[in-house]
């Protein structure tokens, strides 16, 4: 066979196909209890769009997604009634906390669920993860102080190790040319999860107060003014947690017998696969890249990753300060929104997202490469987000319909920066390594992303209190600082520190 066309260049259509022929004849053996090898079976019988896959792609990413970012519409008053705070510009503060235990929580075990969806498959590793959900987010909507709110917080982070595993399970379940559909379906089930969870928390906490002839006051919901939201999404978690009974597994588990066979089915998708085909070719013959060559040695994995972290700070910070400043009063620059504008706000943003994710993100991500989208996306943000202040001035049907197209852009930009790197991600590791990469990768945007609402939260309650200073007043100073964070990003998807796969 001639390498050149074996790696995935160019060859004629006709040898493509006959090649593709004869090797489905030729079939080297096929373990008959390997999930790994009925799904590379079922994808050189079907290589069309596995949309039953791709389903439960969306529902078990938007499970994990919810509880995020939930808290954020009612965080404040959540702090407020704890009585923690003792100033009203102190909240904020105290919210950065809460809103960062998750992701530290999740910084911390992130490689060992990638480690343990390697070793024992990612079927058992995202069943635990969303009844973990439905656990620990109850708890939170329960919690009766600052450091109940924590604690749960950070077990929910540390215990839900599923997104990692997913993007994994994304990238094997289908052929190549639908991995960008396949990511695109993840980052828009968990975008939409970014303002959906907000949205519900704004509808739904302190039922007794808008909602008085449901809920009165010394009713459960009334004594928990917070439970409703975080109790609604355990429910469809733990539904979540049923359906993945019927996940199927992507790992080849051989339990020591010859390991040609990942060989086999890497060869039937050469046409359509042919760099994960060379990986394998490497990785047998000893002589190539991925020879015995550690993840974080792997410098397209690893600056794709930083890459991603920032984008991730800057999105995390961003996700806190909206809430925190569309709720905040007029006097301090803020728009005196209530959790129900906010979540209505959110909820026209989570729409847009998917119209957009589904139908153009992939079209753009053929003509222009995930790095182009991903730079665009950065470029588009800044003067966005600089335009939040003079929004602010606005009142009536402009605030409204300025506010929800800024949110709306702004969600859409954000998603498709994530997408193109999950995509490079992905496509920079072989299969047997995707589960700790994709777990790395959580770690490092954890631990960023737990700095980004405890900095967002202190720097939004530092930014209220010099309302009149003469550099970058009030809120001012909040959206340059998101900016320069966007921009540092933005700088780094460029060479030579962003390296791209083979």
């Amino acid at each position: 066979m001639n390498k050149k066309w074996f790696w995935g260049h160019k060859a004629p259509p006709e040898k493509m196909a006959d090649s593709r022929e004869a090797l489905l004849k030729k079939q080297i053996k096929v373990y008959e209890n390997c999930p790994g090898c009925k799904i590379d079976e079922l994808k050189a019988s079907n290589p069309g769009i596995p949309f039953k896959h791709f389903f439960y792609l969306w529902i078990v990413v938007l499970s994990a997604a919810l509880p995020i970012s939930s808290l954020f519409p009612f965080l404040y008053f959540m702090i407020r009634d704890f009585h923690i705070a003792k100033r009203e510009e102190d909240i904020g503060y105290y919210a950065g906390y809460v809103g960062s235990a998750y992701m530290f929580g999740r910084a911390l075990t992130s490689v060992l669920w990638g480690m343990v969806a390697d070793r024992y498959g990612r079927k058992p590793v995202i069943m635990m993860g969303t009844i973990m959900v439905a656990i620990f987010n109850t708890l939170f909507g329960l919690s009766t102080n600052f450091w109940m709110a924590v604690t749960t917080r950070f077990l929910l982070g540390s215990l839900c190790g599923v997104l990692g595993p997913m993007r994994a399970y994304a990238s094997e379940v289908c052929c190549k040319e639908y991995q960008a559909l396949g990511m695109s379906i993840i980052s828009t089930s968990w975008g939409l999860g970014l303002v959906m969870g907000p949205a519900l928390g704004g509808f739904l906490a302190q039922p007794a107060e808008k909602y008085p002839n449901l809920f009165s006051k010394d009713s459960l919901f009334g004594r928990f003014p917070y439970l409703l939201p975080c109790l609604l999404i355990s429910i469809f978690a733990l539904g979540v947690s049923v359906v993945c009974c019927w996940l199927p597994e992507t790992l080849h588990m051989h339990y020591g017998q010859n390991k040609e066979l990942d060989d086999s089915f890497d060869l039937l998708e050469a046409p359509a696969n042919g760099s994960d085909v060379k990986e394998k070719f490497y990785k047998n013959e000893g002589t190539g890249p991925t020879s015995q060559q550690s993840l974080l040695k792997n410098w397209p994995l690893m600056s794709s990753i930083i890459v991603y972290c920032v984008f991730q700070l800057h999105d995390m910070a961003y996700a806190e300060i909206f809430s925190l400043w569309a709720i905040s009063p007029r006097k301090y620059g803020g728009l005196s929104y209530s959790t129900v504008d906010v979540g209505e706000v959110l909820a026209i943003s989570g729409f847009g997202l998917l119209l957009f994710q589904l139908f153009l993100y992939p079209l753009m991500e053929r003509i222009l490469g995930p790095i182009m989208v991903s730079r665009i996306g950065a470029v588009l943000s800044i003067p966005l987000l600089s335009s939040y202040p003079l929004i602010a001035m606005l009142s009536g049907l402009s605030l409204s319909l300025w506010i929800n197209c800024a949110s709306i852009l702004k969600n859409v930009l954000c998603v498709s920066i994530t997408t193109g790197l999950f995509l490079l991600q992905n496509r920079a590791v072989t299969q047997e390594q995707r589960g700790a990469a994709n777990g790395i990768s959580m770690s490092a945007m954890s631990l960023f992303k737990a700095v980004g609402p405890a900095a967002g939260g202190s720097l939004f309650s530092w930014s209220q209190k010099r309302q009149n200073a003469s550099f970058l007043p009030g809120d001012w100073m909040v959206f340059f600082v998101l900016n320069l964070i966007e921009a540092i990003g933005l700088l780094m998807t460029f060479q030579p520190f962003l390296a791209l796969p083979d």
